[in-house]
């Protein structure tokens, strides 16, 4: 069964910079992983996402140019560079398969005051 286990989120000021990291176990069944955010009272959103063998890398719009995901398949973990972050990227951060499968772990909160 995999896992995900998600950390790094913490309140941070606008402009600053934030990594976030994220704990992949057991066997994975897509070739790219992902991140997802989500704010209260508003539906999950597509972060960021990467794959497994060549690392390409694909982005939401919301964060293109202030974001950076990356893996280290050693390590079975995928990480979130946050830089330039503004008060509208508070959200809960989630690690997933993409396309996402029906298990979603814990989170990570990030805020970010305004």
């Amino acid at each position: 069964q995999v896992q995900f286990v998600e950390s790094g989120g913490r309140l941070v000021q606008a402009g600053g910079s934030l990594r976030l990291s994220c704990v992949v176990s057991g066997r994975t069944s897509r070739y790219f992983m992902a991140w997802f955010r989500q704010s209260p009272g508003k539906e999950r959103e597509f972060v960021a996402r990467v794959g497994w063998g060549n690392g390409l890398t694909y982005y939401g719009d919301s964060v293109k140019g202030r974001f950076t995901i990356s893996r280290d398949n050693a390590k079975n973990t995928i990480y979130l560079q946050m830089n330039s972050l503004k008060p509208e990227d508070t959200a809960v951060y989630y690690c997933n398969e993409y396309p996402s499968i029906a298990y979603w772990g814990q989170g990570t909160q990030v805020t970010v005051p305004s």
